[in-house]
């Protein structure tokens, strides 16, 4: 396989992880609607972020030893799958002032930057998923002998997918009309996005 086609394998493969639901995917979804569309992209940013820590380590070889050492590996599942569980029942029990449907813009929610990129880095830097996802990559798919230059590349070319295709569902989510929609049913459907964190949590918990 030549390099560019290696390129483009794993451009599909990384598209298909990252567009595929997640605690990633529902945090983005439901704060972009929550918070408007900076909570979504500081959220993106930090997600982003923990996608470089992965790839640092899969290029160490830490990732190895993570796979290697079930005891290791548990407690970073566990810590993971409790963070969102954690997040899923904070959504459940939060309280909502009521938002004037026509002015959703004036009154959207302040938005605290680090809040959000902590939150996007904690959620998916924990997510042993993610972990083995990247781990598979940098010792399956890219050969040992492949140029730096190439490794850089693939290197942007994975950060730069994960930013922006979450950046286009902060921004898609974040019309007039499902804004709207969101704060006129917001004390149901932050339920449901907690117990759908809840959920999440508890599959990461049993993988």
């Amino acid at each position: 396989m030549d390099y560019l086609s290696l390129l483009g394998l794993i451009l599909a493969l990384h598209l298909m992880a990252v567009s595929s639901p997640g605690p990633d995917f529902f945090l983005v979804l439901k704060n972009s609607i929550q918070y408007g569309k900076k909570a979504g992209i500081y959220l993106s940013l930090g997600i982003a972020l923990g996608v470089s820590i992965h790839i640092i380590y899969s290029l160490t070889g830490v990732a190895v030893l993570l796979k290697k050492s079930p005891s290791l590996f548990k407690i970073v599942k566990t810590l993971g799958a409790l963070y969102v569980i954690y997040l899923g029942i904070k959504s459940l029990i939060q309280t909502y002032e009521p938002q004037e449907i026509f002015n959703f813009e004036k009154n959207m929610r302040p938005v605290d930057p680090r809040k959000f990129i902590k939150i996007g880095f904690l959620t998916n830097i924990l997510n042993p998923k993610a972990s083995l996802f990247f781990l598979s990559i940098f010792s399956v798919v890219i050969p040992p002998d492949l140029p730096y230059y190439y490794l850089i590349i693939i290197i942007l070319m994975m950060l730069l997918t994960n930013f922006l295709w979450f950046y286009m569902v902060a921004t898609l989510f974040t019309r007039p009309f499902i804004i709207q929609f969101y704060y006129k049913y917001e004390k149901y459907l932050s339920k449901i996005f907690g117990i759908i964190l809840i959920i999440l949590g508890l599959s990461i918990f049993l993988y």
